[in-house]
């Protein structure tokens, strides 16, 4: 069905995107789904080829650093979690559960893909993740533990010490600064390789469905119900290429944890990706208007 999985545009620049704090923020983020967005062609996903393949000049600042905004009214990922916290905290739980959407990300249905290359890739790098699972399990148990494990557990631990939107938060700081980024170009010399995340904690660098990958495994980990978190492949429409990023729900909403940024936004938030595919634990599904999946009912 697909000629090749598009290499991914994966440039990191670790900034703070604007992101609006209080209660604001709330009521127009949290709150608003997304909708009517458009959805491209299978052929024109699969064949769109990255123009910044092999570009891994970006710097990851160093952990512990205080991350440069984007604007020069930025916001430290720290304090937006903090102000995103103590916001829907103030939502009673009957509120949050009322008023908070309960659709899929981007508020949009999706269609199962049974063949292809993503396919191929995704249940590739699921059993590689299966495997990884296994050598946490036993480093959990006391067994002599690989230090790549060591720095992935201690991540995911610092997760799980936190609830809510503090540990989603934790969590895509921590894998951001962990890894340096670097195209599959110039790390492996092919244009897309899927890894787990032991290997891209061996050595040290990967680029964006890399650090999703990391991501989406380190929140199961640490707690998170593994149908609360999504892989998903956007199109940037800044430039043009592909993109990944991990979807995390929460309280209705849908967080997205990126590479390029330390603050969360929702999806709503993220105005210029358009979705094309959704990975999970059931397989993998592109996204598609609601006009569509009623046709295939």
């Amino acid at each position: 069905m697909f000629g090749r999985v598009a290499a991914f545009s994966c440039a990191v620049l670790l900034i703070v995107w604007p992101a609006r704090a209080g209660s604001d923020f709330v009521t127009s983020a949290l709150l608003q789904p997304a909708s009517g967005r458009p959805v491209p062609t299978v052929d024109a996903i699969t064949q769109r080829p990255s123009r910044n393949a092999g570009n891994d000049t970006t710097k990851t600042q160093a952990e512990g650093e205080r991350v440069a905004p984007a604007t020069g009214r930025g916001v430290a990922e720290a304090n937006v979690v903090s102000s995103m916290a103590s916001d829907m905290a103030s939502l009673g739980p009957v509120e949050a559960a009322a008023e908070l959407p309960l659709a899929g990300p981007f508020g949009l249905g999706a269609i199962p893909i049974t063949a292809g290359a993503i396919l191929d890739k995704w249940r590739g790098v699921t059993a590689d993740i299966r495997a990884n699972k296994q050598v946490l399990a036993r480093c959990r148990d006391g067994a002599p533990c690989p230090q790549a494990a060591q720095r992935f557990l201690a991540i995911v631990a610092q997760g799980r010490a936190q609830n809510g939107l503090g540990r989603i938060g934790i969590i895509n700081r921590a894998i951001n600064l962990a890894i340096k980024p670097m195209s599959d170009l110039a790390q492996w010399g092919v244009i897309d390789r899927w890894s787990a995340p032991l290997e891209t904690f061996a050595t040290g660098r990967g680029d964006c469905e890399d650090y999703a990958i990391a991501k989406y495994v380190a929140l199961t980990e640490a707690g998170v119900a593994a149908e609360d978190v999504k892989l998903i492949v956007v199109l940037d429409t800044a430039t043009d290429e592909n993109h990944a990023i991990v979807a995390v729900r929460l309280l209705g909403s849908w967080i997205t944890l990126d590479n390029r940024r330390l603050a969360l936004v929702t999806d709503s938030e993220m105005r210029q990706a358009i979705p094309l595919f959704v990975l999970d634990e059931s397989g993998v599904r592109q996204f598609a208007p609601a006009a569509a999946i009623t046709a295939k009912m």
